[in-house]
C-alpha cells in the first residue's frame, strides 16, 4: 500500500470564484460577481471533470465533493445537480458519500435550503463569522446577526449535518467577549463549529491596513489565550477538537472532506486557482488551474508539479499533526524514508508537547500551539 493516494480517500474539490462582496481579510482567488453569466464557468468546471476522468481511470469513487469559494451558494441548484450528476456520470459517487455546500447567510435566506438538499447537497457549511453586529461591520460581511440567526435557523431545518465557521482573535477582541459569543454559538446546536483565528495576510485590504499602521493584529499570547479558552468551552459544551480548528459534537459531523486533506489522500481541484494532489502511477501530482476565470473557461488543463519524496513529507507531517489523532510514525517513514530523530520525541514527550502510543505522535494543547515548529523539527533535513 502507498503511503499517500486515493487509499486514504478521494475527494473533488469545486471552487467558485465568485462572490456578491469580497470581505477585507479573503486571501483566496475570488472576484467580485456583478451579473455575470455563469454557465460559461459551470460548463468548463464540468469539461475539466471530464479530462480529469480519462487521466485517472483507475481512480475510485468520490468519497466527498466539496462546493467552496468564493460563494458557491450562488449556484443554482440546477446547476449544482447539474455537476453532480456529472460527478457521478464520470467518477461516481460512493453511496453515503459526503457532499457539502458552502453558504453565507443571505444566500440560504434568498434561497430554499430544501433545494439544495434536492440537489444532493447533503452537508451545509455556514459562513457566519460572527453573532455581533460590530464585528461583522468590521469583517466586511454583508449580513446582520439577525440575518444570521434566521438563516441558521432555515438551514437547520433541512440539514442535520450543518456547520457554522466563526473567525475569532479579532484585533481588541477580550475573552470574556469571545466566551459570551461563542457560548451563544454553542446554544444553537450545530453539530460542527470550524473556529479560525483572524490572520492578516498581506495582499489582502487588512494586509494594507495593516501595513499603513491603520489595523494592529492580535499578539501572539492574546491569541493563545484565546485559544485555550476555545478548546475548553466546546469541550464543556460537547463538541470538542478533533482538528487544531474544527469541533463536532461526534464522529460522524467531522468533515470527512478535511479529513482527506489531512491524511494526505487524492482530490480534484476544479475550478479557477483551484489545488489538486493526485497520485498516477504512483507518481505524487500537484495541481493548479489557471486562476482566472476567462483562462479557465479557455483551457482548463492545471499545471502539474512532480512532487519528490521530501516534497511530499513536507506537505503530510504538517497536515497529519493537525488531527487529535495525530501522526502515524510508520506512514512517516514511508513517505519520509526514514524515521524521526528519537531525541527530537523524547523532547517534545518530556516537555509535554506530545504523547505518543501505538506508534502515533499526538500533539498535547501546547503542541498544537507550536505545530508548525514541531512539524519543522521532525522532517528530515536535505
Amino acid at each position: 500500500m502507498n503511503a499517500t493516494g486515493p487509499e486514504f480517500g478521494f475527494g473533488v474539490y469545486f471552487h467558485w470564484p465568485y462572490c456578491t462582496r469580497i470581505c477585507p481579510y479573503c486571501d483566496f482567488n475570488v472576484y467580485a460577481a456583478k451579473d455575470r453569466d455563469k454557465e460559461p464557468l459551470v460548463a468548463a468546471m464540468i469539461a475539466d471533470l471530464e479530462a480529469q476522468r480519462r487521466r485517472l481511470p483507475d481512480h475510485p469513487k468520490v468519497d466527498s465533493v466539496f462546493f467552496g469559494g468564493g460563494t458557491p451558494s450562488l449556484l443554482s441548484p440546477a446547476q449544482i445537480a447539474l455537476i453532480l450528476d456529472k460527478v457521478n456520470d464520470t467518477f461516481g459517487i460512493a453511496i453515503g458519500a459526503e457532499i457539502t455546500l458552502e453558504a453565507n447567510p443571505n444566500d440560504v435566506l434568498r434561497s430554499n435550503p430544501k433545494s439544495w438538499a434536492e440537489a444532493g447537497i447533503n452537508r451545509l457549511s455556514l459562513g457566519i463569522q460572527s453573532l455581533k453586529d460590530e464585528a461583522l461591520k468590521f469583517l466586511g460581511r454583508d449580513h446582520n446577526s439577525t440575518q444570521a440567526y434566521r438563516a441558521i435557523d432555515a438551514a437547520q431545518t433541512v440539514f442535520d449535518n450543518h456547520s457554522l465557521d466563526l473567525i475569532y482573535a479579532r484585533p481588541g477582541q477580550q475573552l470574556k467577549d469571545w466566551e459570551a459569543e461563542l457560548t451563544e454559538t454553542l446554544a444553537l446546536g450545530a453539530p460542527h463549529l470550524s473556529l479560525y483565528e483572524l490572520t492578516i495576510e498581506a495582499r489582502t485590504a487588512f494586509g494594507h491596513r495593516a501595513a499603513r499602521g491603520e489595523l494592529v493584529p492580535m499578539d501572539d499570547d492574546e491569541q493563545a489565550d484565546l485559544y485555550e479558552l476555545t478548546q475548553a468551552v466546546c469541550e464543556a459544551a460537547g463538541l470538542p477538537a478533533y482538528e487544531v480548528s474544527n469541533h463536532a459534537r461526534a464522529p460522524e459531523f467531522e468533515s470527512r472532506h478535511n479529513h482527506i486533506y489531512w491524511a494526505s489522500g487524492d482530490w480534484l481541484g476544479i475550478g479557477p486557482g483551484a489545488h489538486g494532489r493526485l497520485t498516477i502511477e504512483d507518481n505524487r501530482l500537484a495541481t493548479e488551474s489557471p486562476r482566472r476565470p476567462a483562462d479557465y473557461e479557455l483551457n482548463q488543463k492545471p499545471a502539474e508539479t512532480p512532487l519528490s519524496r521530501t516534497d511530499t513529507a513536507r506537505e503530510f507531517v504538517p497536515m497529519a499533526l493537525r488531527p487529535v489523532n495525530g501522526l502515524d510514525l510508520n506512514r512517516f517513514e514511508c513517505v519520509a524514508g526514514t524515521s524521526p530523530a528519537p531525541s527530537i520525541l523524547e523532547d517534545l514527550v518530556s516537555n509535554d508537547l506530545a504523547v505518543i502510543a501505538d506508534k502515533r505522535l499526538v500533539l498535547t494543547m501546547a503542541g498544537r500551539l507550536m505545530a508548525d515548529h514541531i512539524a519543522a523539527l521532525l522532517l528530515p533535513h536535505e
